[in-house]
């Protein structure tokens, strides 16, 4: 890859936002000092929970961006995109969709419970084919989605299933800041 054809990675978090100490946090800072372009969906300053704002944020951020495509997705940020997939998405070269949670059942305490993610347009989760290709990492002990509902995902939406492990929910609460495997992932993305 080059300056000329990579593409710009764009960063969908989660819930939570940026986070300084977040393996998506570190993967923009390290990205960016080697010369790649990157962008990171802005926090929502209001309607934090909507599932409509939070796809309006990614459909802007991409509609500002000439060229090719690559969202690094993580938790509810790859719900954001998936939602967001089927609509104008030509320039997307792929998505690195790390962690997807399970909307659809009882999340541990402290997360939204389904009937408020339903009310604020999270469900159901689309399972349609994505189009473009993806990369889907999945954690064995994530407390927020089986491995077996994230591999379900994953065939749905025609993504290559990546078991990582015992990496919890693959955030700071669950030991990871720093992850360098998101860079050999991103790779197998944007080269197809």
């Amino acid at each position: 890859m080059n300056a000329t054809t990579d593409p710009v990675i764009v960063i969908v978090p989660g819930l939570r936002d940026h986070v300084a100490e977040h393996w998506q946090t570190l993967l923009a800072e390290r990205l960016a000092e080697a010369g790649r372009t990157v962008r990171t969906v802005p926090p929502l300053t209001e309607d934090a929970l909507s599932r409509e704002a939070r796809v309006a944020a990614l459909d802007k951020m991409v509609s500002e961006i000439e060229g090719p495509v690559v969202l690094v997705a993580h938790s509810a940020g790859v719900i954001t995109t998936v939602h967001w997939a089927h609509g104008s998405s030509a320039q997307v070269r792929g998505a690195l969709l790390v962690t997807p949670p399970d909307f659809d059942t009882p999340l541990p305490e402290g997360y939204p419970p389904p009937e408020v993610l339903g009310e604020n347009g999270w469900t159901p989760v689309p399972r349609a084919p994505l189009p473009f290709p993806s990369v889907v990492a999945a954690s064995s002990n994530d407390p927020l989605g089986t491995v077996e509902r994230v591999t379900a995902l994953a065939r749905d939406w025609g993504g290559r299933l990546v078991d990582l492990g015992e990496v919890g929910h693959l955030n700071p609460a669950s030991g990871y800041g720093p992850w360098p495997r998101a860079e050999e992932l991103l790779r197998e993305v944007e080269t197809g």
